[in-house]
Formats: C-alpha cells, structure tokens, sequence
C-alpha cells in the first residue's frame, strides 16, 4: 500500500490534498499533516483512504464552496481523523460507495453532515456530527453508526430512508429542531443503546411500512412522543426508557404492529454490572434475533422470580434446562457458555462453569458402565452448565445409539429431577432429530423449559462473521473482497452440509494460506501493510478450495 503524504510546507510532500489524489494509485493512503486545507474533493471509482498524520488537527474546509466538500461516487473510501467543514452544502456525500469514517468531526450549515445513498456498505465509527441541517442521511444503504454523537442540528438527527437496515449503537442524538431518529420508506433499523435527547418534536418516528428493532434506547425531553410509530409501520421495542416526554412515551396508533418488551423494570440497577455486560456480549453477537430475545426473556423471568423470593413471595417452579434445535456452527456452543455466567450473575448457580460433552462421554460399552459415566460427568457439572452435542446420537432412533445411548437417557432423567436446582442441561442438535430424541423417554421432554431455534446465518451475517475472524487475526479483509465472499456464502447457503460459522472459520483459513502462498511468490519481506491484507484475489481462490461444501 502507497502512502502519500500531504505538508504544505514540507520538501518532497504534497502541497495539497487534491495534487496527491491526482498521483494516488487506488489503495493508497494519503497521510495529512495538521493544517486547515481550503479544498474540495470528488473522486470517482477511486479506492483511497485520507487520514490525519498522528497527533496532527486536520480541518478539510469546504465552507465557501457551492458544492459538497467531499463526494464519492463508485469506489471505496476511508477518512480517519479529520475536521470536514461545509457552509451550504453536504460535508461528505457518496453513492455506491462503501465508506469508512472513523473518529472526525463532521458540519455543515444548511444540508445534510454525511449522507450515504445505495452503498452496501459504510461504517461511520465514534464521530462527531453538528450543526446541520440533518446530521447523517443514509438512503439504500447498509451499515452501522457506532459510538457517534450529533447535536445542534436544525431538522432530523438521522434520518434512515429506502429500505435502509443500519445498526445504531451507542450514539447519542441530541438538540434537534426535528426528531431525533427518522425512520421511514421501509426501511428496517436496529438501534440499541442509544440516547436521544431534546428533540423540537418525536424523539424516535417509525413511519411509511418500516420496521425497527429498539432496544435499550432512552428518549428524554421530547416536545412530541418518545417513539412514535405510524400506521403500517412495526417493530420491537424493548427494554426502553422513555422520560419528560410531551406526548406519550411510546405511541402505537391503530395500524401499526409493535410488539414491547418493558425490559427495563425487570433489569438490575446496576446497569454496568456484570449481568448487562453479559447481555451486551450476547447483543453483540451476529445475527441470532430469537435466540437473543430468548435468552433476554428467560433472564428477566428469573431476575423476577428472585426478587419475589427476596420479598417472600411465592415463586413458581422453574426449569433451567434448555434444548438449543438447528444446525452445527450456528452459535449455539457460545450461547449456552454465555448462560451459564448469566446464571451466575442471577445467582442461580454458584459457578457457572460450562462443560461440553457428546456421547462418547456419556455412554460406556457395556451394561452398567453407562449409568456410571453418566453420573460422574453430571456430578462434576453441578453448579453450573452441563452441555450435550448431538444429544439426539443417544437415542435408539438415531441409529448409531442402542441400548446403552438410551441407558444414558434414562439416567439423565433421574439427575435432572434430583437436582433441578443445581444444573442446567442444555441438549443440542438438529431440530428433527431432536424431536426424535424427545420421544426417547416419556419424562424426558418434561425436563426441558425451553426449546430455542437457531435459524441459519444469511450471506450479509455471514461476511460480518467473516470480517470479525479476520480482524481477531490481525488481518484486514480489502474492501473489494466483500463482493466473492458474499457470492460464495449465497452459493453455498443451500448445501446439504453447509455448515455456518464453521464453513467462515474455514474459509478464512484457506484465505490465509492463500495470501501467505501469494506474499512468499514476491520474492521479498512484504511490508507490514502486505502482511494484514487479504486481497480479492486470496478469497477467489480460497473460495475455489471450498467449492463443494462439506466434501
């Protein structure tokens, strides 16, 4: 990757940002040193990241200019750390253009801060929006606002039009002369976490057919509703508070489908303790939607129920055990770690530790033997979660289990209703055979509280799986990788053995094995930029290794 840099008093630098854009290859960088530059930029079907030099206060001002300080069209682009101004017009406009904004700040006098029109990708990350018309403006579009502020802006604070579905995390909206979050055109938005405060009108409107999920959203001082849905419009509101509101918290007019999940009262006080930092872990996973309003349910039923034995009220009997239905690398290992320690946190079980066994573990290979490592496996479980892959393999229907995977059953039944108190089994496997494994003994099914579905990840979650593997690894996945990737998911989705996350995992490897087969052909020590980067071509031909799934 080349990097270019911009010192308009510097020997052998860039007196502009403009003259490095004309010699910049696509990919490069170009590095800015601190300065207030007078300029405007378009680029089409450009690939480039702007980025202040470290330590430096970089201001791209656009203000006396009739036109965008900055608009993309058709390409990639990443602006790090900068201050982009803009009097009457757009700070930063693109088009089919996948953006990256991290850690600027963003203004504009009459027109929209950011807008993203009919891009399939953009990420606008602890940024600072004021004094717009609209602070950002995504139409068509998919992405995330994260962590972002914006304040003092005339009209709407973000407005999410024509079928757009961002996730809005952790920002903060307030001072508008509009509402603070607009929803509309049937568009279907995330938001969680979020404050939105002080609003000339709606704190949060839901309108024209769309669909949003809230969670854990406060709205306060609003001089119209908190959230306010329109007719034909839906969604799930969940965990909100709603406060000093002129109209009501929450309006549902005729019409609209809204289910509300008051998620709030039944929380701890303590919202920083462990128990949200568990949920905000399992919120943060991808994908998953039932599963997490699942888990979210069945921890508020038993946060209620200890509080009632707290206050000597009579608490109703309730089973912990939990049967996870759906196919192999769809989360539901990590799911079932995580409730063990929200177990913990409730203090339901005094440890919460987590152990995963399949039939192996269970059954012995002659008779009696099973009953035994049933009951020693169990034992060193109690206290925490006893987790059993494939838990159908025990049953006479499976085939593969006979007498003795079904003596392990009948074993389990009797543990389970001994001590119901101090353990949670979570069976997993495919939901047909699981139903099967159900009817493998009459009070098996009455055990389990809970049957939970883990529906299979789409292409868009599978690629964000992806591009978390990768920056875990310390990679960078290029940003004209997202178009193979996605195809490949798409192409395999259907196979009979496709396998989910796992198929990700696996994939990313072959994409390593691929760059490192690629950077040892240069015939030199790559740079570190070359180390982290999986280019297109590294997915092809991982993707090309991985063309008959499950093979």
């Amino acid at each position: 990757m080349r990097v270019l840099t911009v010192a308009a008093d510097r020997p052998g630098a860039y007196p502009t940002i403009g003259s490095a854009l004309l010699e910049a290859p696509d990919g490069a960088t170009v590095a800015i040193a601190a300065g207030t530059y007078a300029e405007t930029l378009e680029l089409s079907g450009r690939v480039v990241t702007l980025q202040a030099e470290a330590g430096g206060a970089v201001v791209l001002d656009g203000a006396g200019a009739d036109w965008p300080t900055l608009r993309a069209v058709d390409g990639e682009l990443t602006l790090r750390g900068l201050d982009i101004r803009a009097g009457d017009n757009l700070a930063v406009s693109v088009e089919r253009t996948v953006l990256t904004v991290e850690q600027c700040e963003v203004r504009s006098r009459s027109r929209p801060a950011i807008s993203v029109h009919a891009s399939t990708a953009f990420t606008v990350d602890r940024c600072t929006i004021t004094g717009a018309e609209t602070g950002i403006v995504v139409e068509g579009a998919s992405g995330r606002i994260l962590d972002s502020t914006v304040s003092d802006v005339t009209g709407d604070g973000i407005v999410v039009a024509l079928g757009s579905d961002p996730l809005i995390r952790g920002c903060t909206v307030s001072g508008c002369g509009g509402r603070g979050i607009y929803v509309y055109q049937y568009s279907r938005p995330e938001l969680t976490d979020t404050t939105v405060a002080r609003t000339a009108t709606d704190g949060i409107g839901v309108a024209h057919g769309s669909t949003a999920t809230i969670r854990r959203v406060t709205v306060e001082d609003t001089r119209g509703a908190g959230i306010a849905f329109s007719p034909g419009s839906g969604g799930t509101v969940e965990g909100c508070r709603t406060e000093n509101t002129a109209l009501a918290g929450i309006l549902i007019p005729d019409g609209a489908t809204v289910e509300v999940i008051e998620k709030a009262s039944a929380r701890p006080a303590d919202t920083d303790g462990p128990l949200e930092q568990l949920l905000g872990d399992l919120d943060e996973m991808v994908g998953l939607p039932g599963v997490k309003a699942e888990v979210h349910a069945l921890v508020d039923e038993i946060q209620v129920n200890e509080w009632r034995r707290a206050a000597g009220l009579s608490v109703g009997a309730v089973s912990h055990h939990l049967i996870f239905a759906g196919a192999p690398g769809t989360g539901k290992t990590t799911v079932a770690r995580l409730y063990g320690k929200l177990l913990k946190a409730l203090g339901v079980l005094p440890n919460g530790e987590f152990t995963e066994v399949s039939r192996r573990d269970l059954v012995g290979q002659y008779i009696g033997h099973t009953a035994e490592k049933t009951a020693t496996v169990f034992e060193k479980s109690l206290g925490g979660v006893l987790f059993i892959d494939e838990a159908y393999t025990l049953s006479r229907s499976a085939g593969s289990g006979g007498d003795f995977g079904q003596e392990a059953i009948d074993a389990l039944v009797k543990l389970m209703e001994d001590h119901r108190d101090e353990i949670a089994i979570i069976v997993a496997g495919y939901t047909t055979e699981m139903n099967d494994f159900l009817d493998a003994n009459p009070g098996l099914a009455s055990r389990f509280s809970k049957t939970i579905e883990f529906e299979n990840y789409s292409a868009p979650e599978l690629l964000l799986i992806t591009d978390r593997m990768v920056a875990a690894g310390d990679y960078q996945l290029d940003a004209a990788a997202a178009g193979p990737l996605t195809a490949y998911y798409e192409q395999i989705a259907d196979a009979p053995n496709f396998g989910n996350a796992r198929e990700a995992r696996r994939l990313v490897e072959s994409i390593r094995k691929a760059q490192s087969q690629r950077l040892r052909a240069l015939g030199r020590m790559p740079t570190t930029e070359e180390l982290r980067a999986l280019l297109a071509d590294d997915v092809a031909i991982a993707a090309g290794l991985h063309s008959s799934v499950g093979g």
